[in-house]
């Protein structure tokens, strides 16, 4: 499924997750705009990402998440051909 990011982070505990996340979102939807639609300046009024988002913490299973994450996009592609060979 290629329409979400997943992103495994370390924050220091005197940020506040919501600010980081907007700051991620802001600064990439800036600079896709910039590369990917050639615009220039005078960004107000478009969206780009969508306007909430999911955090969960991880603990001892940061491995088992971050090869989640890396392996998601080939899982996806092969759940979508055995939906296409019922």
């Amino acid at each position: 499924m290629k329409d979400h990011v997943h992103i495994c982070l370390s924050i220091p505990p005197k940020f506040a997750v919501s600010n980081v996340v907007g700051y991620l979102k802001g600064k990439s939807a800036i600079s896709i705009a910039k590369n990917f639609r050639g615009r220039q300046r005078n960004f107000n009024g478009e969206s780009f990402w969508a306007r909430g988002y999911f955090v969960s913490t991880v603990g001892l299973d940061e491995k088992m998440v971050l090869d989640y994450i890396r392996n998601q996009e080939k899982d996806d592609e092969h759940r979508d051909q055995l939906k296409l060979q019922m």
